[in-house]
């Protein structure tokens, strides 16, 4: 009798920790793509709109950058989870230096996306901005 209750033991013993293997890698599959969708560094194309040049500019997250007259700061980038229509959505700052009596004051703050520029557009009368991609 008593090795009929042993035997029933392991075997609840067995599918517990058969079911603790299974949720940690679960939760680590999880945390692995949560991380690979976040990047460090935001891509941007900006258009000078008086010479007609296109340039690409690599932004590293949380650093300020000098183009011309604008100072641009990415503050976070991700990608989509999907791989059929990715889109890329970047929260960015871009300050006006020829601006002098708003030294403070943002011309764009806010989170762009690179399927819908027009969901809140960058407005500037020199300069366009388009998010390329997030890596």
């Amino acid at each position: 009798m008593e090795l009929k209750k042993n035997i029933r033991a392991g075997k609840s013993k067995l599918s517990i920790i058969f079911f603790i293997f299974i949720v940690y890698f679960l939760n680590l599959n999880e945390s692995y793509s949560n991380d690979e969708l976040q990047g460090n560094e935001t891509s941007i194309k900006i258009l000078d709109k008086i010479s007609s040049k296109n340039t690409l500019i690599k932004l590293i997250n949380g650093e300020e950058l000098k183009y011309k007259d604008l100072l641009i700061k990415s503050i976070k980038c991700s990608n989509s989870e999907f791989d059929d229509n990715p889109e890329i959505i970047a929260y960015l700052q871009v300050k006006d230096l020829t601006n002098k009596s708003n030294d403070d004051v943002y011309v764009f703050n806010g989170w762009m996306f690179s399927s819908s520029p027009s969901i809140k557009p960058f407005d500037h009368p020199v300069y366009d901005i388009w998010l390329v991609g997030c890596s």
